[in-house]
């Protein structure tokens, strides 16, 4: 079994910054790839960011480029998520995702992954 630990979520205002992390346990952290997904309650679970095993490449939705950045230490088996310039449709609860490495990752995939946290709440008022 795989854990994946999301913490950092919460309340902010629009324009305020959050720093979403997430540990993985009882796994190699570089056999994974590591992505941020979101999710409302009336919205498919989307895509927001990805990170290669190594940390080398990066992927973003559209939504969140230019705002939100993806990093990850190795060393401490951490994701990390940094929110800046929130606004109020950044309002979701925010899961963290593990997928095995292989050669054609396809980060923007639900499917790939195969290890769910249980999510951390960020709600953005006006």
């Amino acid at each position: 079994q795989v854990d994946l630990a999301e913490s950092g979520g919460g309340l902010a205002q629009a324009g305020d910054s959050l720093r979403l992390a997430c540990i993985l346990s009882r796994r190699r952290f570089t056999n994974y790839a590591m992505g941020w997904w979101r999710q409302t309650p009336d919205k498919e679970r989307e895509f927001v960011a990805g990170i290669s095993w190594s940390g080398g490449s990066t992927y973003y939705a559209d939504s969140v480029k230019g705002r939100f950045t993806i990093s990850r230490d190795n060393a401490q088996s951490t994701v990390y998520l940094q929110m800046n310039s929130l606004k109020p449709d950044d309002t979701a609860v925010y899961y963290c995702a593990a997928g095995r490495n292989h050669g054609s990752f396809h980060y923007m995939a639900r499917a790939e992954y195969d290890y769910w946290g249980q999510g951390t709440q960020v709600s953005v008022s006006p």
